[in-house]
């Protein structure tokens, strides 16, 4: 049975979407095409330091370390080209940056976002903060291997 989506269901869905986003921990960034932030949820307030109103409309360099942005963008553009990330699924450690210009470590997973009809839409990011995991570890292997911490 092939059943049809109301609007009424359609705005239902709209709204049950934009619930659940306001209500995650993590960071939810979704960019255009262009890196233009679109959707800034409460968790990315949490992680980054600025206010959806701060964010959106505004490139992602706001959270990408200067010296990563040449890296960040190439991989950005081959993503948009092939039609999808093209590193291993799951998340990956990263440097960001906080409004108030402090680095900070975030476990950062990436998606190509499509619309129904299939077009290439932006890309999504999910980010949770993992500085203090990422200080413990390197204290620990730091502690295990006898050097002494660098700066």
């Amino acid at each position: 049975m092939n059943e049809q989506i109301t609007s009424e269901q359609q705005g239902d869905a709209a709204v049950d979407a934009e619930a659940i986003l306001s209500c995650m921990q993590e960071a939810v960034v979704y960019s255009d095409l262009k890196g233009i932030i679109r959707l800034w949820n409460k968790g990315a307030e949490h992680v980054f330091g600025f206010t959806a109103e701060e964010a959106v409309g505004q490139s992602v360099d706001i959270i990408i370390p200067e010296k990563l942005r040449k890296a960040h963008w190439a991989g950005f553009n081959k993503a948009v080209e092939h039609g999808d990330i093209l590193s291993a699924p799951g998340s990956r450690m990263t440097r960001a940056l906080k409004k108030n210009g402090d680095a900070l470590y975030v476990d950062m997973s990436f998606a190509m976002v499509r619309n129904r009809a299939g077009e290439m839409m932006g890309s999504l990011a999910v980010a949770r903060d993992a500085t203090a995991r990422y200080m413990a570890e390197r204290a620990a292997r730091v502690a295990a291997s006898g050097a002494t911490p660098a700066g």
